[in-house]
């Protein structure tokens, strides 16, 4: 799969631009602040419908402006694929494949298999459990769409949940028949969840430790552990069980939506004892096993994204980045940076085709 050009009308700092890409390596080199990662994240947009990094979705419109298009023309499985998006103040986003508006924002996700590599990365390691669950959700979710369906059922049924429990506590009533109802809802979609994220998590882990190796060099151990109460019960048990705990909180204090993943070095947490390159290469590997793990299960060359890591990473990781992606498992790539003569200096050694794109 690769993306034949881009087009973008009022997106972020862009007024009207247009670009023709090559099939394998990109670049978008200039200044901080020039653009360069609003180049990439509007690629992420046309994928997962969203922003990679600003969740505000009327921010990315530009300034003055009221609106903003991205259309992108992508040839997929010896297909073309016409992704337009588009946003309008006070309006819902639209998405069309081909001319056809989907109904659903979430039926577009999957069908173009991404993987971004950025410095924001690092919320992974110092951010809360939540932003650890969505990394695992959104690799799920791109091959596996009923995934992603349970989990949107389980997210209405929880809210429904909380606020029942907040309307006892205000009306100081309680009704059981009518929690339990919701507790089987729960029960039903958060099993499933669960044992899809212990599976995910098995499979997954061997091919990122073996990208871990690969990127540091070094033979330290690294693991990631699935940290889940349902690893204890049943789902319905500990709903039953927490009942008391869930009225004095007025919300729901146990379920898939408190589950982690723990990043560990050795058997301690990285975020504590590892140092900045371990974590740095901890990270890259973990982009790396998704991009691999993502190819595998969809049949497609996922894009690959990478905004600005050669700023961030010392010589000796980059050779190996160099090394891994010259590799004919890779496909299209797009890459930020801002020293025009060390990107190109960096890609030469990857013996592809490529394009750079001055931004001024």
């Amino acid at each position: 799969m690769f993306l034949q050009n881009i087009s973008l009308l009022n997106y972020k700092n862009f007024s009207d631009v247009n670009f023709e890409f090559d099939t394998k390596i990109n670049c978008f080199v200039g200044n901080n602040g020039i653009g360069k990662t609003n180049m990439l994240d509007a690629i992420y947009h046309l994928s997962f419908g969203k922003s990679y990094f600003n969740p505000i979705a009327t921010q990315n419109i530009k300034h003055g402006a009221d609106f903003f298009v991205i259309e992108g023309n992508f040839m997929l499985n010896e297909r073309e694929e016409k992704i337009v998006c588009s946003l309008k103040r006070n309006v819902k986003k639209i998405i069309r494949r081909n001319g056809k508006t989907y109904e659903r924002l979430a039926d577009h996700i999957g069908l173009l298999p991404l993987v971004i590599i950025s410095p924001a990365d690092r919320d992974l390691i110092i951010e809360g459990s939540d932003t650890r669950r969505k990394f695992m959700d959104g690799v799920i979710s791109q091959s596996d769409r009923a995934y992603l369906q349970s989990l949107m059922n389980y997210q209405k049924v929880l809210a429904q949940r909380n606020a029942l429990l907040k309307y006892f506590a205000a009306n100081h009533t309680f009704d059981p028949g009518t929690l339990s109802i919701y507790n089987d809802q729960l029960h039903s979609y958060g099993q499933e969840i669960y044992e899809k994220r212990a599976n995910f998590i098995e499979k997954f882990e061997p091919i990122f430790q073996e990208q871990y190796k690969l990127i540091s060099g070094e033979s330290e151990d690294v693991s990631l552990v699935y940290n889940s109460r349902l690893h204890e019960a049943e789902l319905s048990e500990l709903l039953t069980s927490n009942i008391e705990r869930d009225r004095a909180l007025q919300y729901t204090s146990v379920g898939i939506h408190k589950d982690d993943l723990d990043f560990q070095i050795g058997e301690y947490p990285i975020k504590k004892f590892g140092s900045q390159g371990q974590q740095k290469s901890f990270l890259i590997a973990l982009k790396f096993a998704q991009f691999h793990f993502l190819k595998a299960l969809v049949n497609t060359t996922p894009i690959l994204l990478l905004d600005d890591i050669f700023d961030k990473l010392d010589e000796h990781r980059v050779a190996h980045i160099i090394t891994l992606v010259e590799d004919k498992n890779f496909g299209q790539i797009f890459i930020s940076d801002t020293h025009a003569e060390r990107t190109e200096k960096i890609i030469k050694e990857i013996h592809q085709t490529y394009k750079i794109f001055p931004l001024k």
